[in-house]
Order: C-alpha cells, then structure tokens, then sequence
C-alpha cells in the first residue's frame, strides 16, 4: 500500500522538494549570498583618550644659505676653500684678480703724501705771514701814534699802514691756501681709501660661520657681479622643510616636539621642533609647509636628504573616537555613514585630532554607541539596505 501511495504522489513530492530548494536558494542569494544586500564592516563610536600626531615627508634645508660671489665682473684670481670646509665668519675664501688697482693704490698713497706735503708748506708759509703781519701791524700803530703827535708827516704814516694791510692780506691768503691743502689730503685720502676698498672688497669672506656645500668657479673664471663662487649654509639653521596634508593641518603649532627619521638614519630618530609655520601651501597637491627644526644634528650635514617627520600634537582626553576610515567627505562635508535598522544614513559631522594609528575625534554629530561604517564593497547611498558586519 505504501508503494502504491509513493507511485501516486511522486511527483507532487517532487515538485515540492525542488520548489523548497528554489525557494530556499533564492532565499539564502537574496538575504546571504551576492544578490542580497551589500555586507558592511561597522564600528561603534566611543570613548578614549587620543594621542594625536600628524606625519610628512620633507626635505633637509637650511634656514640660512649664502652665496658669495663678486660685486664686480672680474676674473678669479684663487680659490682658498672647497666643498666640505668649514669657515668663520670674516675667513677669505677666494680673490678676484684686482688687474690694475695695485698702481691705482699706490698712486693715491702718493697723492696722498704730496698733499701732506703741502700742507706742511703752507703751515710754514702762515706762521712767516703771522710773523710779518704782527710786525707790520706794530710798525703801522707806532707810525700812527707819531702822527698824532705832529712828529712824522702822514705819508710815512699811510705807508706803514698800507705795508700792515698787505701783511694782513698775505696772512689771510696763506691761511686760505693752508685750508686747501688740508682740503686736498683729505680728497686724496677719500680717493685713496676708495680703491683700498675697492681691492679690499674682491676678496670674497664668508659672512657666517658656516660650510662650504659648493664651489662654483676654479681660478682663471671670468665671473659677473652677483655670480656665485661658493655656496655655504649656516649648518646650526638645518630643518626639515615638510609637507602636510591641509586636511592635517589643524592643531599645529610652533613649538610642538616632533621626531625626525632621516632616511640614512631610519633605526636612529632625532628630536626635532616646529619652528615655523609657512603661510603659502601648494594648492596643487593640497598640501601645507611645516618647518621642522633639528634640536640636535649630532655632528651630521644631511643638507637635501628625505626625512620622514612625526609631529606629536597636544593629548584629547575622554574624546569621541570613529576609526579614520569611516570618515567620509559628501558635498565638501565631512561624516559618517550610520547604520539605522538595516539601513544606510549619511550623519554630517565636525571631526577634531587624528592619530596615526587610525583613530578620529568627533567633536559634533555622532553619540556613543553610534555604529558607522568602516568599508563596503559597493557604493553607499541613502537609505540603502545593507548587511552588518561588525568590526573583527
């Protein structure tokens, strides 16, 4: 009998079971496997103390960098300092060939002399004027009281008056050519004193203490004016010219300690600070310059050398922490997307400090306990179905 039942409801048997599996398969693709909603990694916001850091790359530079060269076109005459050396501040490095000046030099030291020269004759020649005019102006005053008194007649008179007048005339006269003379040493000093440092300033000195970290022209080179012939930096000024993402930027501030990974040093960190904050960034790669000062170089020079910089910014306590990755930017807005009973709900927000380990203070927008996404497959949108799948 049983037999007979299996022949007449085999095939509604059939048609069930493979009903149940369709139902079934259609069931488990449309809730579980590729045609269902989009599975989602979610994390919850909460609380905890960050310790926030912006990182950059950058290159050693000098804060303070010279280049000496001539003020005047001329030929190099020698170089006195290479590549390498380090210089005080006044040290000549080099000369340029000075070609006629040493005669012209020569030549006012003795213009000099010959004016000096004069002058002595003309003070000889007002102190024999002096004498004469006093002796003249005595003879006209003795001469005058004799006429007074009816004893010599007045043309005697009015001839040592005249004599006393020329004597007064040859004095004055000798004093005006002594002022000239004195007038022509110290034109001829200023002239000489001109070419002194005219032949004084070929010489090229190094204005800092520093290190040569190039020479740029060999003896016999006809260099211009302003032509470099050595380069030297002031190595106590090294730093480390780095670049920040602008959306990093905030939070820095001089002053902040930062530590210093040279890529010839990557086992040995050196302490560093923020020293300047550059007002101009590149708006082509969105990025802001942050100078980084070397606390102690150690003895090293790595003038042009990658450095990787941590700056370590001011701890957050008890703050409202998402991972990184769950911040997202809509419309030139920052937020997260929450999870809301299956759903998907763009929740706009205001982050703070960042870490490098991943981690993003909210400052406004979410609650504890919020759950937001951390990665999708596909792209999200509102109200989207979705698939939770919480963070391992």
């Amino acid at each position: 009998m049983l037999r007979t039942w299996l022949t007449k409801w085999k095939r509604p048997l059939v048609a069930v079971c493979a009903l149940a599996v369709i139902g079934g398969s259609g069931w488990f693709l449309y809730t579980k496997g590729p045609l269902g909603p989009p599975k989602v990694t979610v994390a919850k916001a909460h609380k905890e103390n960050l310790k926030p850091a912006v990182f950059g790359i950058g290159t050693v530079e000098a804060r303070l960098a010279y280049t000496v060269g001539p003020t005047q076109a001329g030929r190099v005459l020698s170089v006195l300092a290479d590549h390498g050396d380090v210089v005080q501040a006044g040290q000549v490095l080099g000369e340029i060939d000075p070609v006629d000046l040493n005669p012209k030099v020569q030549s006012a030291a003795a213009a000099v002399a010959k004016a000096q020269s004069s002058v002595a004759v003309s003070e000889a020649q007002v102190r024999d004027t002096y004498s004469r005019n006093a002796l003249a102006q005595t003879n006209a005053k003795r001469y005058n009281d004799l006429l007074a008194a009816q004893a010599i007649s007045a043309e005697l008179a009015d001839s040592k008056q005249n004599e006393a007048n020329a004597a007064q005339a040859a004095y004055e006269s000798a004093q005006a050519s002594l002022a000239a003379a004195r007038e022509e040493v110290a034109r001829a000093a200023s002239d000489q004193n001109a070419l002194v440092s005219q032949r004084t300033n070929l010489q090229l000195v190094s204005p800092v203490n520093g290190i040569i970290v190039s020479r740029d022209a060999e003896p016999g080179t006809t260099v211009v004016a302003g032509q470099s012939v050595f380069h030297l930096v002031d190595p106590a000024t090294l730093w480390v010219r780095t670049r920040i993402d602008q959306s990093r930027f905030y939070g820095i501030a001089i002053g902040q300690p930062a530590s210093i990974v040279l890529r010839s040093r990557q086992t040995a960190p050196l302490v560093g600070k923020v020293a300047r904050l550059e007002v101009q960034g590149d708006n082509v790669t969105e990025e802001r310059f942050v100078d980084v000062m070397f606390s102690d170089l150690a003895g090293l020079i790595p003038l042009g050398e990658l450095a990787e910089v941590t700056i370590d910014l001011p701890p957050v306590t008890d703050a409202l922490v998402v991972p990184t990755a769950a911040v997202k930017r809509i419309d030139k807005q920052n937020g997260v997307w929450i999870v809301d009973n299956g759903h998907l709900r763009f929740q706009p927000v205001t982050i703070g400090a960042q870490t490098l380990d991943g981690q993003t203070q909210i400052i406004d927008g979410l609650n504890p306990g919020d759950a937001v996404v951390i990665y999708s497959p596909k792209q999200l949108t509102d109200g989207m179905s979705v698939r939770v799948e919480k963070k391992p």
